[in-house]
């Protein structure tokens, strides 16, 4: 069961890192593209991927909070076994 709490928060954290990514990308695009590259109308606004930046934040932090926990608990089972 902690294996799997581990794997998860894991594949979260790394999930997280790869949205975060793709979204730099975009901002990074769009700011390349100097002021016609921000178009609201046509849908390359750059809240879209700031927002995205944020969330993927929080979901790499929440992944993070994930693996510690588990980890804390490997290590309280240890103690009570020792």
């Amino acid at each position: 069961m902690i294996n799997n709490s581990f794997a998860i928060g894991i594949q979260g954290v790394q999930d997280g890192m790869v949205g975060m990514e793709n979204s730099a990308r975009k901002i990074a695009r769009a700011g390349a593209d100097g002021p016609q590259g921000i178009n609201a109308e046509s849908g390359n606004s750059l809240v879209e991927p700031i927002v995205e930046l944020n969330l993927y934040s929080r979901s790499v932090e929440a992944s993070a909070q994930v693996v510690k926990t588990a980890d804390e608990t490997v290590g309280t089972l240890l103690d009570i076994m020792a």
